[in-house]
């Protein structure tokens, strides 16, 4: 047993080691070390912490893809150092020569004596020679291979039970691993990073197993195609996944302001039009917008006095496996629910003349569900007040309606439509939009999109930014959640994000929406809804706190079952492109101005 001192580190002669004229500096040793090392035979106590260093010492007869991931894996505090020493081939084949020379021995004398066959030196004598022809064709390399693994606890106990969940975890798969009894100095000096083997504990392996080792993997959120999400925190590997591989395409995304949601989601849309999605953004905020600018998109800015219209009675063409009466009854439903909205509520008498008023609206202009939608004029709202207001029963109607087709609101719907969305990316932009007015902004907007789809088939990607103002009333947070369930039909991926989770959970449709989403992602949380996100998610205590600790760009990201810890990461041309830090942005600006004015300068120069 050995006691050290970081703070008291001196030379017998009592001068600190290299340092004979320095005597009381700090140097940067003591700053980093821990107050107090005591090194015990089986563990080491390093300051308030507790450190018991393993080895590996033998292998099962064939290794397994991965079989190392369980321990990178493990939530617990661990470290691992993998030490490879190449062996001279030429000097292993004469081992080889002289090891296959004394099996055969081995089994000939049994065969002498009459001894049933051996079928474990069979095996090896087989194995011997496969990897001899393998080194001789120079297709395998022999390695000395160490592998120590150090674990943390605060107390005995703990160090014990990790101790025994380490070993039942390694043992299970045929490796056994033993503690560095009275070694443990020199295991501590071999699992910090200074690159030194002082255990030299090794196990030969050739090139095939050696590569199972590998251990920038994670079998949680790891594949072969898709997009980078993030860094996995917990082992350092790359979060690859792609949403259309799952059994839906859709994803919800909780955060409290300011903690990377939208930062996030537009680095998921410029990875995923790199690798051709189509993507349309309902932006509240105008977040999106140099986004769109920067990738060669469309920007419709819907508002009371902007130029861009849709008209709710626009009709889609009916597809292929639809025909046009189901077209113009799911288009009927759809505008009652609207007028529902749009009035305030509905009684059933007031329902009923709505449906009606609808339906002959439609008759008005020919439409019936025998047409072709293709090439018709659809109705205004101007058209439908006309008929609303010659039916008994409708005078109330008529009244709420005239502020959208006479008054001040008139403007925003009556009107034809006239934006184009055939581009790889299009952003519907509401925030120029009255409060009030905005859950209607985004219900008619979410409703042009959805005709659309259907009309076209492609991979596309629908994100609902600030989902709670749809959640807010039943009629829009019921749209909402059709587009979630029917859109896989349609190749369809709906990115629901909020950042009040409370509003988008009381809803009814709320749970239902995070249920159909095979993909979520959980950023920096407060108090006051992490409660309600654990019981919703099933989080452990360690994962709730995670939550309220998290920094900007940090959570938890979910895949079907499967969850990792995620940090965000963006190159610096994308963090130029996607950011919404202020002071990131009139950087941006004032960098652009100042080249600007460069350019403008040596323009008027005479040279």
């Amino acid at each position: 047993m050995k006691f050290f001192n970081s703070k008291n580190k001196k030379n017998p002669e009592g001068s600190f080691p290299n340092e004979p004229d320095k005597k009381g500096e700090l140097e940067l040793r003591d700053m980093i070390a821990p107050a107090a090392l005591k090194i015990n035979a089986r563990d080491i106590e390093l300051g308030d912490k507790f450190v018991k260093t393993f080895f590996i010492i033998s292998f099962p007869r064939i290794l397994t893809d991965n079989w190392f991931s369980p321990i990178i894996n493990l939530d617990r505090v661990f470290d691992i150092s993998i030490f490879i020493h190449p062996e001279d081939t030429a000097r292993m084949l004469k081992k080889f020569q002289k090891k296959v020379a004394e099996v055969q021995s081995q089994i000939n004398m049994q065969a002498d004596k009459g001894v049933v066959r051996d079928p474990v030196l069979e095996t090896a004598y087989q194995d011997l020679e496969d990897l001899r022809d393998s080194l001789q064709r120079a297709e395998e390399k022999i390695f000395s291979v160490g592998i120590y693994i150090s674990i943390y606890a605060d107390s005995p106990e703990e160090l014990k039970r990790l101790d025994s969940e380490l070993q039942s975890l390694l043992e299970a798969k045929l490796i056994h691993l033993r503690p560095a009894i009275f070694q443990q100095e020199e295991g501590f000096q071999s699992i910090i990073p200074l690159g030194e083997d002082k255990l030299q504990v090794h196990q030969k392996l050739n090139s095939s197993p050696l590569s199972s080792i590998f251990p920038f993997v994670s079998f949680d959120l790891t594949s072969d195609h898709g997009i980078l999400y993030g860094i996995n925190r917990h082992n350092s590997s790359l979060v690859l996944f792609d949403r259309f591989s799952l059994e839906n395409f859709n994803s919800i995304t909780f955060a409290t302001s300011g903690s990377g949601k939208s930062y996030a989601t537009k680095l998921e849309i410029i990875r995923s039009l790199m690798f051709g999605t189509d993507v349309i953004v309902i932006d509240p905020e105008n977040e999106y917008q140099y986004l769109a600018q920067a990738t060669g998109g469309r920007f419709f800015d819907i508002s009371l006095v902007s130029e861009h219209h849709i008209n709710p009675f626009e009709l889609t063409k009916a597809g292929d496996d639809e025909s046009p009466a189901n077209v113009l009854r799911s288009n009927v439903i759809t505008l009652v629910g609207l007028f529902r909205l749009m009035f305030g509520g509905l009684t059933p008498e007031e329902d009923s003349i709505v449906d009606r008023a609808i339906t002959e609206t439609y008759a008005m202009k020919d439409i019936t569900p025998e047409s072709d939608f293709e090439n018709i004029e659809p109705p205004l709202l101007s058209d439908f007040e006309l008929i609303l207001s010659g039916m008994e029963g409708a005078e109330n109607l008529v009244l709420k309606l005239s502020k959208y087709t006479q008054g001040s609101w008139a403007g925003f719907l009556n009107e034809p439509t006239n934006v184009d969305i055939d581009n790889k990316f299009i952003v519907f932009s509401i925030r120029d939009m009255e409060d009030d007015l905005k859950p209607i902004a985004m219900f008619i907007v979410t409703h042009y999109i959805w005709n659309a789809i259907r009309r076209n088939l492609r991979k596309r990607l629908l994100v609902v930014d600030e989902a709670w103002w749809m959640m807010k009333s039943k009629d829009t947070a019921s749209f909402l959640f059709g587009l979630v369930k029917r859109g896989r039909k349609y190749y369809l991926g709906v990115a629901t994000i909020t950042q009040d989770v409370n509003d988008f959970l009381l809803s009814p449709y709320g749970l239902p929406i995070i249920t159909n989403s095979s993909m979520r992602l959980l950023l920096k949380q407060s108090s006051a809804s992490i409660s309600i996100l654990q019981k919703t998610f099933n989080l452990t205590e360690e994962e709730k706190y995670l939550l309220l600790e998290s920094g900007l760009g940090e959570g938890i990201f979910f895949a079907g079952m499967k969850h990792v810890a995620l940090k965000i990461i963006a190159s610096y041309t994308e963090d130029q492109i996607i950011t919404s830090d202020p002071s990131q942005i009139l950087a941006i600006k004032k960098a652009k101005e100042e080249l600007k004015n460069s350019g403008n300068n040596n323009g008027n120069s005479n040279f």
